[in-house]
């Protein structure tokens, strides 16, 4: 029997759990099978690899070396598999712009520069909620280019493998109806809206457990948090069933004002990424270029966030050197 990568992966896995009964249960087959399968290996490999007795399974000296190779082995088999997809995935190309996003104002912004600036390239979208499923895009190489958004100074998904470009940071501001009478203030103490319900758009991170955080800073819980999309946040606010949270770049709707928390207690990263090991890496400059101006774009449409940046130049785009 010819060694292969999946008694590479039985072996750690026994190594792993500690016991072949729990590593049947990991691997999802029954004892004996995996104590044939062991048997079958350790021939290939010329000696018993692991010591079995009542306290579980532990790797002889043969054991130990065939997982010191296992643990180069295999990463380096994942990686070239991810690669080997991720270059099928771009064929080479980077006259095409395949855009990911979560939430927020800037990727019809960046479609629209990108259209005008490239008309031969296409351009194609695919928004979710989930920054993990994003980067997995990314990496793969289904996607070249990804607008998030970080919550403070939360790390980015996959940092050591994909590269983030910082493009704005924004406050959270909050959504109020026309009606409600803090909407003339300037700004708001989280505190004055104790006991209103809220809204916001679902996400992973730490968003939520941040405004929890900042709730409770204030000195109260909040009663209801509705998480919807875009348009079930702006109907609730609308109607006076909830107040709302937004980035500040949030674009203006009827009967809807947006104020600046007082302290500024909840910030909010946008962030453009891409693989640099991709073809579209080649692109990278232009596509941020891009996107810092659909960002500029953004700020501009919204006066009460050009007035408060005036007196808080560290948010909003970040300062080149």
């Amino acid at each position: 029997m010819e060694l292969e990568l999946r008694h590479l992966r039985t072996v750690r896995a026994i190594a792993d759990a500690g016991s072949l009964t729990r590593a049947a249960a990991t691997l999802g087959l029954a004892q004996p099978a995996l104590s044939t399968q062991l048997r079958r290996i350790e021939r290939a490999l010329g000696g018993p690899l692991f010591v079995r007795d009542h306290t579980g399974s532990r790797p002889t000296p043969l054991g130990e070396l065939v997982l010191d190779r296992a643990r180069f082995v295999l990463p380096a088999v994942r990686e070239l598999q991810e690669e080997a997809v991720r270059f099928a995935n771009t064929w080479a190309r980077w006259d095409r712009f395949r855009l990911g996003g979560t939430h927020g104002p800037l990727l019809g912004g960046l479609v629209d520069r990108l259209l005008a600036a490239h008309p031969g390239a296409p351009v194609t979208t695919h928004t979710t909620w989930s920054v993990s499923e994003i980067a997995d895009q990314l990496t793969d190489g289904r996607l070249d280019f990804a607008l998030i958004g970080t919550c403070g100074e939360s790390a980015p998904p996959e940092p050591d493998r994909l590269a983030w470009q910082l493009i704005g940071v924004d406050p959270v501001f909050v959504m109020l109806p026309e009606s409600h009478p803090r909407a003339g203030e300037e700004e708001v103490e989280l505190a004055a809206l104790a006991g209103e319900c809220w809204t916001d758009v679902p996400g992973e991170g730490c968003f939520g457990d941040c405004f929890e955080a900042a709730c409770a800073r204030a000195g109260f819980a909040p009663v209801q948090v509705y998480e919807t999309d875009t348009a079930s946040c702006v109907h609730l606010v609308q109607v006076a069933r909830a107040v709302g949270l937004c980035r500040a770049t949030f674009p203006p709707a009827p009967g809807i004002v947006t104020r600046p928390l007082a302290g500024t207690p909840l910030t909010w990263r946008h962030l453009l990424g891409w693989h640099p090991g991709s073809a579209a890496a080649e692109a990278s400059g232009t596509v941020a270029g891009h996107t810092r101006a659909a960002y500029a774009e953004a700020v501009a449409r919204s006066a009460s966030y050009r007035q408060w940046l005036a007196a808080h130049p560290r948010f909003g785009e970040p300062i080149t050197p």
